[in-house]
C-alpha cells in the first residue's frame, strides 16, 4: 500500500479534520520511526494512518471494520497492529510494528494537544513542559496516560527521547499537518 493510497482510504472513511490530523500525525511519527529502525517505511506510514479509519462511522466496532480491511487487502501485520492499538483489547504485541503503535497513538495526539496552546506551537516545545502538561489529568483529559505508558514500557523507548522524537517529527512536517 503506498502512503497516498493510505491517505485517500483514511480521508474517503473520516470527514472530522482533527481525526484526519490525529491519524496523520500518528502516521508520520510511525514513517520516522520505521526510517531511524530500518522497517518498511510506507507500511508503517500506512499503519499510523490507518489505525482510526473506522472510529469515526464505526464507533462500537473500531477497530474490528478496518482491521478486516486490511486483513482482506493482504496485510495480515498492520491489521494485528492496528487490533492491539489498545491494551484493553487484550491482543498481545509480537512484534516491533505492533509495540510502535501503541506507543506512538495516544502520545502523538497528546503531543500535539501541547502544541495548539502553545504561541509558538511545535517550536521549542520541550519534554519537559509535556511531562508537566501530562502530569495534570485535566489536561486532554481524553488521552489515557496508562496507554502512553504501556506503549513506552513495551517499545522500550526513554520518555524524554520519545517525547523529542515525536516533536522533531511533527516540526518538520508542520505545514503538512496544520501545526505552523
Amino acid at each position: 500500500m503506498t502512503k497516498q493510497e493510505a491517505i485517500d482510504l483514511m480521508e474517503s472513511m473520516i470527514e472530522n479534520p482533527s481525526l484526519r490530523r490525529h491519524c496523520l500525525t500518528v502516521g508520520l511519527v510511525m514513517e520516522a520511526y520505521a526510517k531511524k529502525l530500518g522497517q518498511d517505511s510506507d507500511y508503517w506510514f500506512a499503519t499510523g494512518v490507518l489505525h482510526d479509519a473506522d472510529y469515526e462511522k464505526y464507533p462500537d466496532q473500531h477497530p474490528n471494520v478496518i482491521v478486516k480491511m486490511m486483513e482482506e487487502k493482504g496485510y495480515p501485520e498492520m491489521a494485528h497492529a492496528i487490533s492491539a492499538h489498545h491494551t484493553r483489547w487484550g491482543v498481545p504485541y509480537e512484534t516491533i510494528l505492533d509495540k510502535a503503535l501503541l506507543a506512538c497513538d495516544e502520545f502523538t495526539g497528546f503531543i500535539v494537544a501541547c502544541s495548539l496552546i502553545r504561541p509558538t506551537k511545535l517550536e521549542g516545545l520541550k519534554p519537559k513542559s509535556v511531562k508537566k502538561r501530562f502530569k495534570n489529568p485535566k489536561f486532554a483529559a481524553g488521552v489515557e496516560r496508562s496507554e502512553v505508558l504501556a506503549g513506552i514500557e513495551l517499545f522500550e523507548v526513554d520518555m524524554d527521547e520519545h517525547i523529542q522524537f515525536i516533536v522533531d517529527t511533527l516540526f518538520e512536517n508542520r505545514a503538512a499537518i496544520d501545526l505552523t
